[in-house]
């Protein structure tokens, strides 16, 4: 009888042992995979709604456009405002508004990709 009970417990021991093995040899397999990784372009940051929520709400300090890494077209935002007193914001409100318009594909290809400066 006793050899009866340890053979239960022998064979559920093997089937664990089995069931962890088959873990194992999954999880190092699932580092290889692509199958939960997004493809291009979207893994790459898109600054697109911070982008131009910030050139619709600041947008004549040119902070749209260093969030985007344009720090020339930035500095030469800020002296538009200056110069016009507060008249050249409205250049960063339309890029703001072209900004939120577009699709993330077609924004992440002309401002981040392209580096397109202005418009």
């Amino acid at each position: 009888m006793e050899n009866q009970q340890n053979s239960g417990y022998d064979s559920s021991k093997n089937r664990i042992n089995r069931d962890a093995e088959d873990f194992e040899r999954q999880s190092r397999n699932t580092g290889n995979e692509t199958w939960n990784q997004t493809p291009p372009p979207y893994n790459q940051e898109n600054k697109k709604i911070l982008a131009g929520i910030l050139g619709i709400v600041l947008g004549g300090f040119g902070v749209h456009k260093f969030i985007l890494g344009y720090t020339q077209e930035g500095i030469i935002q800020i002296v538009i405002t200056v110069v016009t007193c507060g008249m050249g914001s409205i250049i960063g409100l339309i890029e703001g508004i072209i900004y939120l318009t577009k699709t993330d594909e077609e924004f992440y290809q002309t401002y981040q990709v392209g580096k397109k400066g202005w418009f």
